[in-house]
């Protein structure tokens, strides 16, 4: 871990301000977790493999849950990758040959602003019971493995690279001993990585790479660059040829690329490019010449978090794009249908395993999990017990047994049973979903809460629901003087300890209702540093404008009501402010200078006032999105 990455637990008092890191591992070392739902859900998943030689053994790589086995044809699965310091899986390889030797790279693929991070690449040569480090510990995120169809020691890493910063361990490197030793064989510069790999079945010293430029900052995100390319090696990459627009790419700089290559006609060759003007190509001649299928608004809607397309192995004609939903052509991109709508089976899809025999057979992996088709997407099984669920934050009640309320990354707001007494234990039914959309801060309505609550999804779009009818109210604040409010994706709210009815709600300011969101009132000044160079939110996305909130900047996005001290409140914010009022909003100091160690501009996630100890708090510090 880099030094200055995270201050966890920091004590802090109001007077002297002292610093000091509380580690008392002990305390949790007979603490055992137990799995009590939400089930009508999954998680993210970055990737599927299957064993050919056996089907009914499948992996699964969550983007941050880990990878799963299944040995059944996806009927249980089995946590293979716990004993790890990483959960975050970008890319997983079976060497069909001997299906004995699994190769996983960590770290997910898809740079949204909390995708999972890695620690390398992995190998299994026993199916995965047992692990060993091969490296590239610095890579990040590593989005393809290849391996060679019929030599295990030739294996090709495609390596993204740091989101949130340069970085050196980026590009394809190739290994020829089994992973003893790497060569880096394909680099751009600092901030470009590998967006797509592809082999040619008919020749395996054939390989298409597609290189891309990208940044992602906590106020922006920029797509493309000069180091964004398509390459194409005849010799296994000893040398490489980059694709340009004589070739019949599209013109002017490029962004992320997605491939495919044909299996039942080698000699066609996909590339779905982002660019000034984004298109599907194909070429027909093994990708020496290419010609624009496509390149109407929409055809690549969202490149940066999904822009992988997949061929029919029997149907050279037929090509699948993975997007917020999945789409099928039957004529070679010029005409899509919705396979399967998100209202059946989640969309936001990242992953499609097709069965090269029986194209029929189809695994799909989205932000919701995993579903099998066995009629080309018909008829589907969603796998209900994957437990990849990515909770940004979780709170209880007081009722007996207790509640817990949480809010998941693309699933939603739930609420459900610490534990049932009945015999049958928890069950799906016991939970229920009280919002949409990405979950985050999810609490009981402490005035009432055996009949209300609230929940809050991305963009601090606050709701008040009802637990007896399921009704929902959106309760977010707007600035009375029509200013526009900043929220961040993952907004800070909370409940007062001593008014039941108060809560709290950051924007830029601090919002306070105590009519359940009927009418707010904004108790404090703008609390960040209010930097205009990190509000450009609107503007983000580099070659594909992507402004759906994400990085919304200068906001709070924690509070922390005192529950010795009535008024006494602490906020956090995205920018490094810890700020505090005594009052009850009528003044406030911002005490960041005061914290010795703290660095200018750091996340501030969490700040907790003691339960006993007037005056002191503990806060969290998070510095990963400035590399």
């Amino acid at each position: 871990m880099k030094q200055g990455l995270l201050w966890s637990f920091l004590v802090i008092t109001l007077t002297g301000l002292s610093l000091g890191a509380q580690e008392r591992p002990d305390l949790f070392g007979s603490m055992r977790a137990r799995e009590i739902g939400p089930a009508g859900m999954s998680g993210r998943v970055s990737d599927v493999e299957v064993v050919l030689a056996d089907r009914n053994i499948i992996y699964v790589g969550g983007a941050t849950g880990g990878l799963f086995r299944s040995e059944n044809g996806g009927i249980s699965w089995t946590p293979i990758f716990d004993d790890q310091d990483v959960l975050g899986i970008g890319a997983i390889a079976v060497f069909q040959p001997n299906p004995d030797i699994v190769w996983v790279g960590t770290g997910e693929g898809n740079p949204r602003n909390s995708a999972g991070v890695g620690r390398g690449l992995f190998k299994s040569i026993d199916g995965g019971h047992t692990w060993r480090l091969m490296g590239l510990r610095q890579s990040e995120r590593i989005h393809r493995i290849i391996t060679h169809p019929t030599d295990p020691d030739i294996v090709y890493v495609g390596v993204m690279g740091p989101a949130w910063s340069d970085g050196q361990e980026r590009g394809l490197y190739r290994t020829l001993d089994g992973g003893r030793t790497w060569d880096r064989i394909l680099w751009q510069n600092p901030r470009s990585g590998i967006a797509d790999v592809v082999m040619d079945p008919s020749n395996p010293d054939k390989l298409f790479a597609a290189m891309w430029e990208f940044r992602r900052d906590p106020w922006f995100l920029t797509s493309g660059g000069q180091g964004s390319g398509l390459f194409v090696t005849y010799n296994g990459g000893d040398s490489w040829e980059q694709l340009t627009s004589e070739d019949g790419l599209p013109g002017g700089q490029l962004g992320r690329i997605g491939l495919a290559i044909a299996q039942s006609n080698p000699n066609v060759v996909y590339a779905l490019v982002e660019a000034e003007k984004s298109a599907l190509i194909r070429s027909d001649d093994g990708g020496r010449n290419w010609v624009t299928i496509s390149d109407n608004p929409g055809i690549n809607p969202r490149p940066f978090y999904y822009a992988d397309i997949r061929v029919d192995p029997t149907n050279e004609n037929r090509i699948y794009r993975l997007h917020g939903s999945i789409d099928v052509s039957q004529d070679q991109g010029r005409n899509w249908e919705t396979v399967v709508p998100s209202q059946i089976i989640h969309g936001d899809v990242h992953e499609l395993w097709i069965d090269p025999e029986n194209p029929q057979n189809m695994i799909l992996g989205e932000d919701g999990g995993i579903a099998f088709t066995a009629d080309r997407g018909d008829t589907w099984r969603f796998v209900e017990n994957l437990p990849l669920a990515q909770f940004y934050h979780i709170s209880v009640d007081n009722a007996l047994p207790f509640n817990i309320y949480g809010g998941l990354q693309d699933n939603g707001s739930w609420y459900g049973p610490s534990t049932v007494w009945e015999n049958k234990g928890i069950l799906n039914a016991h939970w229920f979903r009280v919002g949409g959309g990405d979950g985050f801060s999810v609490m009981p309505d402490f005035s009432d809460p055996d009949h209300f609550g609230y929940s809050m999804s991305q963009g601090g779009n606050l709701q008040h629901f009802d637990k007896m009818t399921g009704a929902r109210r959106s309760i977010r604040p707007v600035h009375p003087d029509g200013d526009e409010l900043r929220f961040n994706w993952n907004a800070g709210l909370t409940s007062d300890p001593f008014q039941t009815e108060k809560i709290y709600l950051g924007s830029q300011y601090l919002h306070q209702s105590t009519d359940q969101g009927r009418s707010w009132q904004i108790i404090s000044p703008d609390l960040t540093t209010d930097d205009p160079v990190k509000q450009r939110h609107s503007e983000s996305g580099g070659l594909t404008i992507d402004a759906s909130g994400a990085e919304t900047h200068t906001t709070i996005i924690s509070i922390g009501p005192s529950f010795l001290e009535e008024g006494l409140i602490w906020v956090g914010t995205d920018d490094g402010n810890v700020q505090i009022t005594r009052d009850g909003g009528s003044s406030w100091e911002n005490v960041r200078d005061s914290i010795g160690g703290l660095p200018h501009g750091i996340w501030i996630p969490d700040v907790q006032p003691s339960k006993h100890q007037p005056g002191r708090a503990y806060l969290v510090a998070e510095d990963h999105r400035r590399g």
